[in-house]
């Protein structure tokens, strides 16, 4: 008997679909659809915190994340990292970041992602934070980012990050 019970209770499991942990809410704001919405926990003290999202634009006509806020943070910006002459670089995308029809952009660490600039508190392994975005066509999108550890390299339940460039 203790071997059929043990047998149902396998037969069971298998019988469970086995899924990563729920990552970050899916958002549809006119054509776009942004999924994977992450940052990383920031040390106590630190003025500076990073975003990170994938956009998918399934219309017919580009649209452009412009920037963003968040009431933790004073700025939210768009920002490139990236390789010029063996150098890594950062700036900010100040035209903003094209999402062009059809196609998917991934905000990741050691590409394009939001620069939260000066933090007034620091990001918690746990905490969802709220952001508001902008985009040229699609308005003001408000998400959450679901907070990662600090050396976090994607969100829970993902495969790793890539980004333009890796």
């Amino acid at each position: 008997m203790k071997q059929i019970i043990h047998g149902l209770f396998g037969l069971a499991l298998l019988a469970t679909p086995f899924t990563a942990p729920a990552c970050a809410q899916e958002v549809k704001a006119g054509d776009l659809l942004i999924t994977q919405a992450w940052s990383r926990a920031t040390p106590g003290g630190a003025k500076v915190g990073g975003g990170y999202l994938t956009i998918e634009n399934k219309g017919s006509a580009p649209d452009r994340l412009i920037g963003g806020s968040a009431d933790v943070a004073d700025k939210v910006q768009v920002h490139e990292m990236a390789m010029n002459n063996g150098v890594m670089t950062m700036r900010p995308l100040d035209k903003g970041l094209v999402i062009e029809p059809g196609k998917t952009v991934k905000l990741a660490p050691g590409g394009y992602h939001l620069m939260l600039l000066d933090l007034k508190s620091p990001l918690k392994q746990g905490d969802k934070l709220p952001v508001t975005l902008e985009f040229e066509r699609a308005g003001k999108v408000s998400l959450s980012l679901d907070v990662q550890g600090i050396g976090a390299q994607g969100p829970a339940g993902a495969g790793p990050a890539r980004s333009p460039g890796q």
